[in-house]
């Protein structure tokens, strides 16, 4: 292999692909990426079994070949030289090591042979449709935020995406959910998308699928079937295993007779739970709402530090009424809010309050209370 490539778009492409490799694996094969030269482009695939991404560059190919060479080693060397220089590889194959030279630098790097990388992409696709960036983007961030850590529910580590009809009209949602808040979010369902199966996006995915969502062109052309989902951005390629579980009713969650109404400016509201947060102890983080006629007060006890109390205007005629939430919950959901003013739509202390913006946008937050 003989490969003349500009330093900014092999950084580039490296930089999609890199990220997807572990930096701790039992497999040597699973830390290097895959190179491949041929028809004028460098095509470059990292992959950890269950997600794998692929990148294609112009390249000026002198001799076509593939090898694979460590993925974190090389992006690190690329990271380092100088802007504007040309990179040449040379070697790879069965000579078991790479040539890398960009002006006076020469590395030789150690090689795999590219017969031995792992191919995760096979199998058919029984759904495409396609959505603009801005709309996968709002898809998968106003609902990530809620995906759960926590190993032993693996089927909530995902982002849940499922087509359903919403007063007879088709609609594509995302549903995330810890068992402490969930976040759900829907758009128009694109042509394609019907009768597609519910699928769970995995938190690795997801990231990788946000980032690859900053340099994408135009729309993003989504293949999936019912256990791998494929992204295609322009010259980037992502596809994934699906969490294979079953997510739950998520709809018995959602309240639907919350009778008290509270309505308060979105960017005031934040800002008093962050101040008042502060002094919240880090295993609780507990602030309590304090709803009167027409104000708000949000307080936090803490044994150790002493207590913090600040009130606010509010909308709210309902009977007095204190409950209490997570302060980093709460301000994680006033942050995925797009209007200016915040709903609340409470029940009682003990059961789960609504959240969403108040000129009733396509987002909608569900948040279990705490005991204060």
């Amino acid at each position: 292999m003989k490969v003349t490539i500009e330093r900014a778009a092999l950084l580039r492409a490296l930089g999609h692909v890199h990220r997807v490799v572990e930096r701790r694996t039992t497999i040597p094969i699973l830390a290097n990426v895959l190179i491949d030269a041929r028809d004028g482009a460098l095509t470059l695939k990292a992959t950890d079994l269950d997600l794998e991404v692929t990148e294609k560059t112009v390249a000026d190919v002198g001799d076509a070949g593939a090898t694979t060479l460590p993925a974190h080693t090389l992006y690190d060397i690329v990271r380092k030289l100088p802007e504007g220089a040309q990179v040449s590889l040379d070697g790879g194959g069965e000579t078991g090591q790479l040539t890398l030279r960009s002006g006076r630098s020469r590395f030789n790097l150690q090689s795999l042979p590219e017969s031995d990388f792992p191919d995760v992409t096979s199998g058919d696709f029984s759904h495409r449709f396609s959505l603009s960036p801005a709309d996968l983007k709002r898809l998968i961030g106003k609902t990530q935020f809620a995906i759960s850590s926590e190993e032993t529910r693996y089927y909530l580590n995902g982002i849940y995406i499922h087509t359903l009809e919403v007063d007879g009209q088709p609609m594509l949602r995302a549903v995330a959910t810890d068992g402490h808040r969930l976040a759900r979010l829907e758009l128009p369902a694109p042509e394609g998308s019907s009768g597609m199966p519910g699928v769970i996006l995995p938190r690795k995915a997801v990231a990788e699928v946000q980032r690859l969502i900053e340099d994408a062109q135009g729309d993003v052309s989504i293949e999936l079937s019912a256990n791998k989902m494929r992204f295609s951005f322009g010259d980037a390629l992502l596809t994934t295993k699906l969490i294979d579980g079953t997510f739950p009713d998520y709809a018995r969650v959602i309240p639907t007779g919350n009778d008290k109404q509270l309505t308060v400016d979105r960017d005031v509201f934040e800002k008093a739970v962050d101040r008042v947060s502060t002094i919240s102890s880090e295993r609780g983080r507990a602030v309590k709402l304090a709803l009167t006629e027409g104000k708000l007060t949000l307080s936090v006890t803490n044994p150790d530090q002493g207590s913090a109390i600040e009130e606010i205007e509010a909308d709210y005629d309902g009977p007095p009424l204190d409950i209490g939430f997570n302060a980093r919950y709460l301000l994680d959901i006033s942050q995925q809010l797009d209007s200016d003013t915040t709903l609340f739509k409470l029940a009682d202390p003990g059961a789960p309050t609504l959240i969403q913006d108040r000129n009733g946008a396509n987002a909608l937050y569900v948040l279990m209370p705490m005991r204060v």
